[in-house]
């Protein structure tokens, strides 16, 4: 099982899919692609100071766009189209992206994080500026309900597996195939093990339906939200179980910690991801503003 700290290089991709689904804020559909945009990282009290979140994205100057009803966008000016490119440019950009985020929250003690590549344009006779900040006064009592709630909150994800030959051990089935691959020629053992990877699966599949509402149990008894990923995939040789994300106050990062090694102590097939802590990307709920 992996300690709970951040463990960022390996968490881009999923941070970019957990980042809050929020739309630039739309005033209609007419926009002015000739004026600088705002690159949102996250939403903040108003109170968190300019330097604290470093520089953005290739190192461009972070700013942020506050308003009267102490909140702040994290921002920095962007022209041009979304960051599209290269795998390999895509991912450094999304820890970029993940980091100030990461230092905003650090030092606000709450963060409502954006997804990657939200860009507030100019446009219906505003600049991105007035946009944002007309957004930002309108969705007030949301982001601060929200902000509040999440204060000294954190993220963590768990992924639960069954390696599928420790879960067959004590099959009779699954023995008696061993046995007869250990008799038999080459070709009739490949065929032999495609068997057994069924018989295998077949089992470990069993189980982890019967263990699936049991650990969901557990790790929902220790978090204030827990949501679900059924986009996880795990190697060759092993079963899912469940992967979730956990909300849950800082200083029970400990006990949901002791409740996965009771469970891999409990169930010897059992393989264990723990991951964080990390801002709230599954638990943000930033508002959408209507269309008009």
């Amino acid at each position: 099982m992996t300690d709970p700290v951040s463990q960022r290089g390996e968490a881009a991709e999923e941070k970019r899919q957990q980042g809050a689904a929020a739309s630039e804020p739309d005033r209609g559909s007419e926009v002015d692609p000739s004026q600088p945009g705002l690159y949102t990282y996250a939403i903040v009290p108003s109170s968190l100071p300019a330097g604290a979140v470093g520089t953005g994205i290739n190192a461009a100057p972070v700013e942020l766009v506050a308003v009267a009803e102490g909140l702040a966008a994290v921002v920095h000016h962007h022209t041009g189209a979304p960051y599209d490119g290269a795998d390999a440019d895509v991912e450094g950009w999304i820890l970029e992206h993940g980091n100030v985020v990461e230092r905003a929250w650090e030092a606000a003690g709450t963060v409502l994080p954006m997804s990657f590549n939200v860009i507030v344009a100019a446009g219906a006779g505003a600049d991105a500026g007035e946009r944002l900040k007309e957004w930002l006064a309108e969705a007030a009592p949301a982001l601060t309900e929200r902000l509040n709630a999440l204060r000294n909150r954190v993220e963590l994800r768990v992924e639960i597996s069954l390696d599928q030959h420790k879960a067959a051990e004590e099959s009779a089935e699954a023995a008696e195939l061993r046995d007869e691959m250990a008799r038999r020629p080459p070709g009739v053992q490949r065929l032999l093990q495609k068997r057994l990877d069924t018989k295998e699966r077949d089992i470990a599949d069993q189980l982890a339906d019967e263990l699936y509402p049991q650990y969901r149990r557990r790790l929902a008894a220790l978090s204030e939200d827990l949501t679900e990923n059924r986009r996880a995939h795990r190697p060759a040789g092993y079963v899912s179980v469940l992967t979730v994300a956990l909300l849950v106050p800082r200083e029970q990062i400990e006990q949901v910690g002791m409740e996965l090694t009771a469970i891999t102590e409990e169930q010897p097939a059992a393989d264990v991801r723990f991951l964080g802590p990390w801002p709230p990307y599954s638990f943000a709920d930033v508002p959408e503003l209507a269309n008009g």
